[in-house]
């Protein structure tokens, strides 16, 4: 089956001293987040971070502290159903409109004014439906390794696969877990077979990924849309190879934005695990501007 969207490998599910694990509750409910803040005077402003399918708050865990040494506060939160916030096991509830209303309450909740925001992946489509939805809660949108439209066509299949065997097969998280190592080569296991990452992997709701996975393989071209948001600035940044969008293409999403391009270099489709501090720059630079 192999990994899922570029799944993403946070250094540690450790929190640094600036952040603390809180609930964020909101109109919508509560939502698990890992909260960091500017040590000393206010916070330039503040960021709310969406991870992307099958990732987790901690997949930015790396990038907190350097966040908030340029003086902003950074929101990292699970999705409904992701990881430590609950989910139900209901299709319907994790419809795209659902979750970018989700999106909207967690920046209502967060305070601060309009806030950075910043998705990763899937993320990045999800506060994209966000957007197009409200702008006026967000002072920046931020594409991070999320492409135009839907994935990659081996992504597609990755993703059919996980559903088949959720489904069809019904196979538990546990088996589907021990299925994607074993078509992992040996070194690529190993570094994705860490327990932590295994246990998150098991705290995702199901029901999510099911059909977050859809969304993700059917996910319409909605870049004018986003363009024809003039008022709010835009920024696709992304590592210099990517499995899921390739980069061609998301250089070309950029330019019809008309929106500032970052490449990491270095850095694959996780560029916030992989170049955690060269990617916490890039975006504080982008935010300074706003």
């Amino acid at each position: 089956m192999g990994s899922l969207g570029g799944m993403s490998r946070p250094p540690t599910f450790l929190p640094p001293a600036c952040a603390r694990a809180r609930t964020l509750h909101t109109s919508r409910g509560g939502f698990a987040v890992l909260d960091a803040v500017p040590d000393g005077g206010p916070a330039r402003g503040t960021a709310l971070l969406l991870p992307g399918f099958t990732g987790s708050k901690e997949d930015f865990i790396a990038m907190l502290e350097p966040l908030t040494l340029a003086g902003y506060r950074a929101v990292a939160v699970d999705g409904r159903g992701q990881y430590e916030t609950e989910g139900p096991a209901d299709e319907d509830a994790y419809a795209r409109t659902e979750l970018a209303l989700d999106v909207l309450a967690q920046a209502e909740a967060v305070g601060d004014g309009p806030v950075h925001l910043l998705g990763h992946s899937l993320g990045g489509q999800i506060a994209r439906a966000a957007v197009l939805l409200d702008h006026t809660p967000f002072r920046t949108y931020t594409a991070m390794s999320s492409g135009p439209a839907r994935v990659s066509p081996a992504q597609q299949e990755r993703i059919r696969l996980l559903r088949d065997a959720l489904t069809v097969l019904g196979m538990g998280m546990d088996a589907v877990w021990d299925a994607m190592r074993a078509a992992e080569p040996p070194e690529q296991a190993a570094l994705e077979g860490r327990e932590d990452l295994r246990l998150r992997w098991l705290r995702h709701n199901p029901v999510q990924l099911i059909a977050t996975g859809r969304q993700l393989a059917a996910e319409p071209d909605r870049v004018a849309e986003l363009h024809a948001v003039r008022a709010l600035p835009k920024h696709v940044i992304s590592g210099e190879r990517d499995d899921t969008w390739p980069v061609p293409l998301l250089d070309e999403m950029a330019l019809r934005l008309g929106a500032p391009r970052t490449v990491i270099a270095g850095a694959e489709h996780s560029p916030n695990t992989d170049r955690p501090r060269e990617t916490a720059a890039a975006v504080t630079a982008f935010w300074d501007l706003h």
